[in-house]
């Protein structure tokens, strides 16, 4: 690292009407520097990230990148001054070649000719000289996850990108990926390239930057040199207070059988379900009261259909699946009466419907239950807006309140009211208490399916959910935790089990685990198929 400024954020504010989202930033990054911009959910970073590219205009200040202004509300001037991005959400077309995807967007369309040979020969030596070898012609649905990441990594290089910005670049990577992406870091950082590094794993944080800056509240809080910082000062910076990770504690008394899958197997969402690559393949599982379970894998490897089997929205076309010692329903109205909480993968677009009322989102999955409605048709709004309070309260649910549209919470908060909803039965009157369950649920869950619980959320979040879920598995719920997170993994899990392939392998005690064990079955190459349910 040098001390040539290669980037310079001067005084960088921006308004949405009475929020301040950025509050007079000021940053700069050094040539060959990789600097860690941390914050909470709503901190500032994406606005601060977006006005850098040219989608927002900043309402103050300026951007100098290598010593020339950028302008305003441009995305292609900041590409130009070589500004890249890689997203944590791949922007890659699976049904063209690694070249056309690296190619897309950077010939005229009135080109008569493409020039894929000159394209084919600059992608080599952009390969070879940063170290990220790649095979052209190859078709980006048959690459890992891990080879996409570094298609994408590729695309920003090619277009002459000397500063590079990564979004999260670990979230979905096996151990073994991750650390090929820090060995990649450091070559390209040595050859000049500069990084800012966005991420909620503090300690991949302290291990690739040299420099940390820390946004609160749309404030600058902090900067500090990594060498001279702990994760435990990062996450005061970013919260404003201490922040006490949930301890890791075995389980206070594991129960009987809540949930059993024995050699399940379900259809994929792959041409029109022939391709079994993304679905269940004869998986074998117990779920026990008082216990976490915890999922690891590569996203994409039967997670999405074992969290929709458990939550009645998919079916299984061989095996058994038995909760509560009855077969489990392919009806989530049904399950939620049983006793199933679901939390999906997908907060916004599964979770809540963004357009209606924090209120109306906190009651959506009871809202046939007679505590809430007269026929399963005529609201009851004063129990459902009562409910919602006490999910407000006991959930600390932060917004505009109520009435607010659900899209208008933060991360951090959405994922709050989807937990409330899932965990807090309603308040029953006393009339309908010793009903039976099936008509009043008012009991806690039995079984809580939590499919990236933590994703995208700041630490202090993190810390919230994960303390929730370990509090339902003490009050005797069986819980399934499906995480790409191999740290959650291993600090929730009473057992673990790997996924690779619509496999899973047996469910064993998570301190029978170690992180290259767990690694190398994500990758497949360890991960036996289940024989039978797990013990």
């Amino acid at each position: 690292m040098n001390t040539t400024t290669v980037l310079r954020l001067e005084g960088i504010t921006k308004r949405f009407g009475s929020l301040v989202a950025n509050d007079a930033i000021s940053l700069d990054l050094q040539a060959g520097e990789v600097l860690a911009l941390l914050g909470e959910n709503g901190a500032g970073k994406s606005t601060l990230m977006s006005i850098l590219f040219g989608h927002y205009v900043a309402d103050e200040g300026s951007i100098e990148v290598f010593g020339a202004p950028l302008p305003p509300g441009n995305p292609k001037a900041a590409l130009a001054a070589g500004v890249g991005m890689v997203h944590q959400h791949f922007t890659l077309a699976d049904n063209l070649s690694v070249l056309d995807n690296v190619m897309m967007g950077t010939e005229p369309l009135w080109l008569p000719v493409s020039r894929r040979a000159a394209a084919r020969t600059r992608l080599l030596e952009v390969a070879r000289r940063f170290g990220l070898p790649v095979q052209p012609d190859v078709q980006i649905g048959s690459l890992s996850v891990g080879e996409r990441q570094r298609v994408e990594i590729l695309k920003a290089l090619y277009r002459g990108a000397r500063i590079l910005i990564l979004d999260e670049p670990t979230a979905v990577l096996t151990p073994q990926e991750s650390e090929a992406l820090f060995a990649t870091l450091a070559q390209m950082v040595a050859q000049g390239l500069s990084v800012i590094f966005i991420s909620h794993k503090l300690g991949e944080v302290l291990r690739v930057s040299h420099r940390v800056a820390v946004l609160r509240g749309g404030k600058l809080v902090a900067e500090a040199r990594t060498a001279d910082t702990t994760q435990a000062q990062l996450a005061l910076w970013m919260v404003g207070h201490a922040v006490e990770a949930p301890q890791r504690r075995p389980a206070r008394s594991v129960g009987d059988a809540v949930c059993v899958l024995d050699h399940v197997s379900t259809v994929s969402d792959k041409d029109g379900g022939q391709d079994h690559s993304a679905g269940l393949r004869e998986v074998s599982l117990t779920l026990r009261a008082g216990e976490i379970t915890a999922i690891a894998g590569v996203s994409g490897n039967g997670q999405v259909a074992l969290a929709e089997l458990l939550s009645g929205t998919r079916r299984a076309i061989s095996g058994t699946a038995q909760f509560m010692g009855r077969a489990l329903p392919p009806s989530p109205a049904r399950l939620v009466q049983r006793g199933v909480a679901r939390i999906p993968e997908d907060r916004h677009a599964v979770g809540v419907v963004g357009d209606l009322p924090v209120w109306e989102n906190a009651v959506s999955e009871r809202l046939r239950s007679p505590v809430f409605s007269h026929w399963s048709w005529l609201v009851k709004r004063t129990a459902t807006r009562l409910h919602a309070r006490r999910i407000e309260k006991a959930f600390d649910v932060r917004g505009a309140g109520l009435m607010a549209p659900a899209r208008s919470l933060s991360g951090g908060n959405m994922q709050k009211l989807i937990l409330g909803r899932a965990l807090l039965a309603p308040e029953q009157p006393e009339a309908a208490k010793g009903d039976d369950n099936r008509k009043h649920p008012n009991r806690a869950p039995r079984l809580i399916v939590a499919h990236q619980p933590t994703w995208g959320l700041d630490i202090g979040a993190v810390a919230y959910v994960q303390q929730q879920l370990i509090a339902a598995r003490d009050a005797g719920a069986a819980v399934l935790l499906i995480s790409d997170d191999l740290d959650e993994v291993l600090a929730l899990g009473d057992r673990v089990a790997v996924m690779h392939g619509g496999h899973a392998g047996e469910a064993r005690p998570a301190t029978a685990w170690t992180r290259e064990a767990i690694g190398l079955a994500m990758a497949g190459a360890t991960a036996p198929r289940s024989k039978g349910a797990a013990t």
